[in-house]
């Protein structure tokens, strides 16, 4: 009995101990959380400016004829997906990158037929290790994160479409909704026509721009820069749904150390119990057999 006792013991320390970690790490996931949501934020003003200048532009243009705006037969898709470099994020992860296999198995029977940029170590294990065809990979994003971070794959996987190696980009990540809420979606990137072009009537310019040599040329310079935005805002929302999820994951592991605890001391307690009502049992058959 004194053997369990013992052993009960130390699970109970080892509980305590994971419950600091766990505790500790949920602080600190929320704290980053707060400078995520902040980033993210910041970034859309200059997102929806460059938006409103494209716009402003293409309407001005009869026939805009850039190869990020031309719509043409699908021979070949490009994914880019944000996943962590690192796990003890729940299902942060897991979720995205099942929603990409699940679209790759509906969408192709071949690898032929697709293309992946992958940001995030985990991402990019999970496919290496199933010989998926990978372009180009970024690790190590810090926790807030620059363009220049992310510049390299981003300048590709828009450079490659214009290229003409891929004939549609479209982008996976989990999107924040809160701080225990992240969706996984796709948003389709390239080509522009959704993101930009289309919207140009619907979507009023509130200043007069006044632009040199031409639409086409500026349009030439500004619509990657726009597209590269476009993955550089997924990246800084994909970093606040990170430290949602850890915060989220970490906050349930936390709980479930403390159910835990409670449920070994109660062990503990009625083991402590029994042992002593066995001695006081004995003492008493010792005591009765004497007299």
């Amino acid at each position: 009995m004194a053997k369990g006792m013992l052993e009960i013991k130390r699970q109970i320390k080892s509980v305590q101990s994971t419950k600091q970690i766990t505790k500790a790490m949920e602080m600190v996931a929320a704290a980053k959380l707060r400078r995520a949501q902040e980033a993210a934020q910041a970034a859309r003003p200059y997102a929806e400016k460059l938006k409103e200048v494209v716009n402003s532009i293409a309407a001005g243009t009869q026939n805009a004829q850039h190869p990020m705006l031309v719509k043409r037969p699908i021979k070949k898709t490009g994914y880019l997906i944000i996943t962590s470099d690192r796990g003890l994020k729940g299902g942060y992860n897991a979720n995205v990158i099942r929603k990409l296999m699940d679209t790759i198995a509906e969408r192709h029977r071949s690898t032929d037929e697709y293309a992946l940029f992958v940001i995030g170590r985990k991402g990019r294990d999970y496919f290496r290790r199933r010989g998926l065809p990978i372009v180009e990979d970024v690790t190590e994003v810090p926790d807030s994160p620059t363009f220049a971070d992310i510049k390299t794959i981003a300048y590709k996987a828009v450079q490659y479409f214009e290229e003409g190696q891929y004939d549609e980009l479209n982008l996976f990540y989990n999107e924040f909704i809160n701080a225990i809420t992240q969706t996984p979606v796709e948003k389709r990137l390239l080509p522009l026509e959704d993101n930009a072009v289309s919207g140009a009537k619907a979507v009023q310019a509130t200043a007069t721009y006044e632009y040199e040599p031409d639409a086409d040329t500026v349009l030439a310079h500004l619509l990657p820069k726009y597209a590269e935005t476009l993955i550089y805002s997924a990246v800084l929302d994909a970093k606040a749904s990170e430290f949602g999820a850890q915060m989220t994951a970490m906050g349930s592991a936390t709980k479930n150390a403390t159910k835990m605890i409670s449920s070994l001391t109660l062990t503990y307690n009625r083991a402590r119990q029994a042992a002593i009502t066995q001695e006081i049992s004995e003492i008493v058959a010792g005591a009765s057999a004497q007299a």
